[in-house]
């Protein structure tokens, strides 16, 4: 295999990784770099794949868990801990709204990123106008601070 096809490899394997709910971005720019990516790559990448699905969690997952509930009830239970998990993390949304929202996906912590984000903003009848400019600026503030935590200072910027 040519040195591109290694990297591309690579490459999409930190972005496909980085589309995963709650691995996201978080364990993507950890992955990417371990596997010899440069740090800017697979920050780069990550944050692609990782607000590639936040469009579709906002506009459909409403739907998606209604159509849920009605084909197959078995998976009620999981759809209702899902909302209940999306109404307990949206209070800080609630309260500050745009900036309650980036803070909920900036901060990389489990139970936070892009993920949880939409899915609050689905519950909370956000626009996607309005929620998406919030998730973007949490995913590329978590992106640095995950790359800062992998990193550290000398590597990020000398």
């Amino acid at each position: 295999m040519s040195f591109f096809g290694k990297t591309a490899g690579k490459i999409l394997a930190t972005f496909l990784v980085s589309m995963v709910p709650v691995i996201e971005l978080r364990g993507a720019i950890p992955i990417g770099y371990s596997k010899g990516l440069n740090i800017w790559v697979s920050v780069l990448v990550s944050i692609i794949g990782n607000l590639i699905p936040v469009p579709f969690i906002i506009i459909f997952i409403r739907k998606i868990f209604a159509l849920i509930r009605k084909i197959a009830p078995k998976f009620d239970g999981l759809v209702t801990r899902l909302e209940k998990r999306a109404e307990n993390k949206s209070d800080v949304v609630k309260r500050y709204s745009f900036w309650g929202l980036f803070l909920l996906v900036a901060i990389p912590l489990p139970g936070t990123g892009a993920w949880t984000g939409a899915l609050v903003a689905a519950m909370l009848d956000m626009r996607l106008k309005r929620a998406m400019p919030a998730i973007t600026l949490g995913v590329i503030a978590a992106a640095v601070i995950v790359a800062f935590i992998t990193c550290g200072a000398d590597a990020l910027f000398f």
